[in-house]
């Protein structure tokens, strides 16, 4: 079944490249609808890891095969879930109707890199070692890079090499912790990494942290991201909320779970790094305009918090590796509704600047809804997904106690406090008062995506609940 899941979405985008049109947007929803009911029938939901025979390769030590084990069934049902979402919300967002940008060409193009990103990020989900991982780690690079540049702008093409060529620089750490842990014991295996020297499994753990740094768009690679937001805003939402910067924080959460490679120095700098990306996420807060590049630097601090959790979590709190893990499960589909919101109002409005939005809430009261929920989740209130795994990191960080546990601790409160109020104060500028020009021309979106957005609201609400089982059983050792 694990091999269907993987050729399911791949088959589908190899089709819709050959589409156009209505027949384009149905088969790509097809293909979604499938991968979700596969991933949600392979996921070890009874904490058994579900696995295939493994294949020859002639590399020695090297047997490819696909494994899901609950960290990776985590992943795989964010990509599918999120994915589906949308899939179904581009068939309208790409039309004549769309006031940002108005054009119904290319879609077989966007469906074909969209599903074989689907496809990707499942490859890395079911991978059973490193160098699976590193494979379909590549490929999502190639993937990111064409969703950015869709449009096909100076300004899309530039942004779409510069997330390239940030994200491939950080890859080389990957390639030197693989030939490292290759070179020291033969294989590639997450289990080997404990046959490494002390100081080897350091740099392994080193090398490895700064290849996901990269790709999650941590300091110093950071400025990638807020570019990547040319991109289609549908695509914007699953490179923020379910690919390429989840599968930074994926290759971290597997060094911890998988290998125990994240230990003494190695756990101290993945907080710190994240402690220093989190304020500077935050920072970029008071200087966007565009609802899009707000959004763009939350991502950054979200992505931060996650790591916090990780690294908490590799100083022995398990609390800190199920708040990490719940942050990225909630955060998906809270930032994918944001985002999707945000694409509506661009769509209906043409523009996404806050300056020129006003009083939305009078005439696009469903999206209004949509991005005050998503506001609201994002910031971390109860009893959204947010607020239990900033908790969770929280009571870790408290538990590792000292100078150490009580600043991190203290910073993380700060941090989302002021976020609360940044997002609150947006949500008033953007959702009430007097309609601007702007605002008084809107209308919520078509059907298809208003039903899209009323699912994700759902989501964001039951997120917790849902994830919780299978965060546990990772926590508890099933990865």
């Amino acid at each position: 079944m694990l091999l269907v899941l993987l050729l399911v979405p791949l088959a589908g985008g190899l089709a819709c490249a050959f589409l156009s049109g209505r027949r384009a947007d149905v088969l790509a929803a097809a293909t979604m609808v499938a991968t979700a009911v596969l991933t949600l029938a392979s996921a070890p939901w009874g904490g058994k890891v579900a696995a295939s025979l493994q294949v020859w390769s002639p590399l020695p030590g090297v047997a490819l095969g696909l494994r899901l084990d609950g960290l990776g069934a985590l992943l795989a049902l964010v990509v599918s879930l999120v994915g589906l979402c949308i899939v179904v919300y581009s068939a309208d967002y790409f039309s004549l109707q769309n006031r940002e940008h108005a054009e119904e060409e290319g879609k077989g193009r966007y469906y074909f890199f969209f599903l074989v990103f689907v496809t990707a990020m499942l490859g890395m989900a079911m991978a059973p070692d490193f160098f699976q991982v590193f494979l379909f780690w590549e490929l999502t690079t190639v993937c990111s890079w064409a969703l950015i540049s869709h449009y096909g702008s100076s300004e899309a093409i530039r942004s779409g090499l510069k997330a390239m060529a940030v994200t491939q620089f950080a890859s080389l750490f990957f390639i030197g912790g693989l030939l490292l842990l290759y070179a020291q014991t033969g294989s590639f295996g997450f289990a080997d990494v404990s046959r490494l020297s002390p100081g080897a499994r350091a740099a392994f753990a080193m090398l490895l942290l700064v290849a996901a740094w990269g790709k999650a768009a941590q300091v110093p690679f950071f400025t990638w991201l807020p570019s990547a937001m040319v991109a289609p805003t549908p695509a914007s939402a699953f490179l923020h909320a379910a690919a390429m910067v989840k599968a930074g924080i994926f290759l971290a959460a597997r060094c911890l779970v998988s290998t125990g490679a994240f230990t003494g120095w190695v756990s101290a700098a993945i907080t710190v790094a994240a402690l220093v990306t989190l304020y500077v996420g935050l920072a970029g807060y008071f200087f966007a305009d565009d609802l899009k590049r707000l959004l763009a630097f939350s991502t950054i601090a979200n992505l931060a918090l996650m790591l916090v959790g990780i690294g908490l979590g590799a100083m022995g709190s398990a609390d800190g590796l199920e708040g990490g893990l719940l942050h990225l499960w909630s955060h998906s589909f809270t930032k994918t509704l944001l985002f999707l919101c945000v694409g509506a109002i661009a769509w209906s409005t043409g523009v996404r600047a806050i300056s020129q939005l006003r009083g939305l809430a009078r005439t696009m009261p469903l999206t209004a809804a949509g991005f005050l929920l998503g506001a609201l989740a994002i910031s971390g209130l109860p009893p959204f997904g947010v607020f239990w795994s900033k908790l969770l990191i929280l009571r870790a960080a408290l538990a590792v106690g000292g100078p150490w546990g009580w600043a991190t601790a203290a910073l993380v409160v700060v941090e989302s406090a002021l976020s609360l109020a940044w997002f609150l104060w947006v949500t008033h500028l953007v959702l009430f008062g007097q309609a601007s020009e702007r605002a008084r021309a809107g209308r919520d979106p078509s059907p298809a995506m208003q039903t899209v957005l009323a699912a994700l609201m759902g989501l964001a609400l039951l997120a917790p609940y849902l994830g919780m089982p299978l965060i546990h059983w990772v926590a508890g050792g099933v990865a």
